[in-house]
């Protein structure tokens, strides 16, 4: 079963290695990185490389397709090798997932139009503006199309995917070795429960976040 991680230059780390450590561990999971070309390709801090094993060209029938988010996706929102091949290889497609502003790359491409899907809370309005039903929720499997919200909400969405490839007992073991059994210091994990001041000023540097400045 091969799956294929997007990669592309400032993209988010968390989105691609969280997922990556989850469905690595599948049985017969063989995990590709990809980019336009193969090669080192650098996060959103600049501090850290991926190297993609793989050219788009060369992975076109993956069974499962993993997009991240990450400023860097503003570059690839127009028609170009990354829109063309996610086109070219959803039809494919056992499952096709994104992680945070990863959705809008989907949307972009024309694969999510009517569905509902979820994204970073600061862009659920540009996903709504792409045509699909934009949910608040953490993970939102409509189909084979499975999103998950901003950034660690991708272990959640690599667990719940596990499960619908190789079963809950599967999943469930996978989750046991990981120790994952989120405990968070703060409540400050979405808006609806974050103090005010602390909203107002992530607020503040949306553009940056978002890669928009």
């Amino acid at each position: 079963m091969q799956i294929a991680f997007l990669l592309f230059d400032r993209f988010t780390a968390l989105d691609v290695v969280g997922p990556y450590d989850v469905l690595s561990h599948l049985p017969g999971a063989r995990v590709t990185l990809v980019a336009d070309r193969p090669g080192p390709v650098r996060n959103d801090v600049g501090s850290l490389h991926l190297y993609a094993d793989a050219a788009l060209v060369d992975v076109t029938r993956p069974e499962v397709i993993v997009v991240p988010g990450g400023p860097g996706q503003n570059a690839h929102m127009h028609d170009g090798p990354v829109l063309r091949w996610l086109r070219a290889v959803d039809p494919h497609s056992t499952w096709t997932a994104s992680v945070c502003s990863g959705s809008l790359l989907l949307a972009a491409a024309g694969l999510l139009a009517g569905r509902r899907a979820t994204t970073h809370w600061l862009l659920r309005d540009d996903l709504a503006a792409l045509g699909v039903v934009a949910s608040p929720e953490r993970v939102v499997f409509d189909g084979k199309y499975g999103t998950a919200a901003g950034v660690s909400a991708g272990l959640d969405l690599a667990f719940a995917l596990a499960g619908r490839i190789a079963g809950g007992t599967v999943a469930q073991g996978i989750q046991l070795a990981h120790e994952y059994q989120p405990q968070p210091p703060y409540r400050a994990g979405d808006p609806a429960t974050a103090p005010d001041a602390v909203v107002a000023a992530v607020l503040a540097r949306r553009s940056a976040i978002v890669g928009r400045a």
